[in-house]
């Protein structure tokens, strides 16, 4: 089945340390290494009514666009990862071949590259930060994609979890501007059962005594190691844990239960800012298809409106976004193909996170985006 990678997979890939620099649209290295970019906007006005001025998206470059800039992909990233999250599908073999397709691989807000409450000055640092939603997200790319890139229509959106979320909510948003979607372990809203987990998660950071609001002087290491416990029984699935499927050589906490839960309530999320992981969860929480704007809040019309085609992805035994509610929004989507992942590590496998289940998932995509 594969192991766990030493990066905390989480829908987390590990946040690089990346320097800043204006965005130079379209400059890439040579190979599968991407190119790392800053689109600034002078404003740009969230669901909420804030206007934050210098607003940063931050994003990665793979390989070249061609002539009619028609070979370009979208990864959106999940959460708090940066733009390596989809390396495991990128480069010779692999569903995303560089050698055809120019990939755009972006960060949420909140995710400390990006605008985010832990980068932004007053008077929109930490808790004051705007409440940023999917389609916040969603609408500051289109701008990069359209006044930066110059990228008139995209092959594909293709996401993990809260890119998963991010995908859909292209199809939404933008359909003429979007052929096809795939959505890996991640749903077109944020069902009640996972808000329930995200209340217990935000709730564990909040009720650490050091965390005064958000206004903290020091980091609520306690609050973010409860967070991070809460999260640790929901990453992988049952069968995970019953069958023991963290031990192996090559597990750096050991084979034992004791320190495969110290590593996850101690690694997950250490040193990550407490206001980034509440804004990213609240963003997660809040979000549904259903209340964009000429939907009136109805999930089944937003999916029924998808002209895009989409392959939909959920591991088999996924905890945050169960198999049977992406069945339930399958059923509403016109021209969806809906491939449950056979896997035991539950939400990591749409990740990447189970090495045996990468081929068929690169495999599945890179037969969806030859399809004519």
């Amino acid at each position: 089945m594969g192991r766990l990678p030493t990066a905390p997979l989480v829908c987390l890939a590990v946040l690089f340390s990346i320097c800043g620099r204006p965005a130079q649209a379209l400059q890439t290295p040579t190979g599968d290494h991407a190119a790392h970019h800053r689109f600034v906007l002078p404003s740009f006005t969230f669901e909420d009514g804030t206007t934050l001025p210098n607003t940063v998206v931050s994003y990665g470059t793979y390989g070249r666009p061609n002539a009619g800039r028609d070979n370009v992909i979208l990864l959106p990233s999940s959460y708090m990862a940066d733009h390596h999250d989809n390396d495991w599908l990128i480069g010779p073999g692999q569903a995303l071949d560089t050698t055809r397709w120019f990939l755009v691989a972006t960060e949420l807000f909140g995710n400390g590259h990006s605008s985010s409450p832990s980068n932004t000055p007053e008077p929109h640092h930490g808790p004051r930060f705007p409440r940023a939603t999917i389609r916040d997200n969603v609408e500051a790319v289109h701008r990069l994609l359209v006044d930066e890139l110059h990228v008139r229509r995209l092959v594909a959106v293709i996401g993990f979890s809260m890119g998963a979320e991010q995908a859909f909510q292209w199809a939404v948003s933008y359909p003429d501007y979007v052929d096809r979607i795939v959505a890996l372990a991640g749903t077109a809203r944020c069902w009640p059962h996972g808000k329930v987990r995200l209340d217990a998660e935000l709730a564990s950071i909040r009720s650490d005594t050091a965390f005064h609001g958000g206004d903290y002087t020091s980091p609520p290491r306690d609050g973010i190691r409860l967070f991070s416990l809460v999260w640790a029984g929901w990453l992988t699935s049952q069968e995970w844990w019953h069958q023991e499927l963290w031990k192996g050589p090559a597990w750096p906490p050991g084979d034992s239960y004791e320190s495969v839960v110290g590593y996850f309530a101690d690694s997950l999320f250490a040193g990550l800012d407490a206001n980034d992981l509440i804004l990213q969860a609240e963003t997660w929480r809040q979000h549904d298809v259903g209340v964009t704007k000429g939907y009136d809040g109805s999930l089944a019309r937003a999916l029924g409106a998808i002209s895009a085609r989409v392959l939909y992805m959920p591991v088999a035994t996924d905890l945050y976004f169960p198999v049977s509610d992406a069945k339930a929004e399958a059923r509403l989507i016109r021209r969806a193909d809906l491939v449950p992942i056979p896997s035991l590590w539950g939400h990591v496998a749409g990740g990447g996170g189970d090495e045996g289940s990468r081929p068929f998932v690169n495999q599945r995509i890179g037969a969806f985006l030859r399809e004519r």
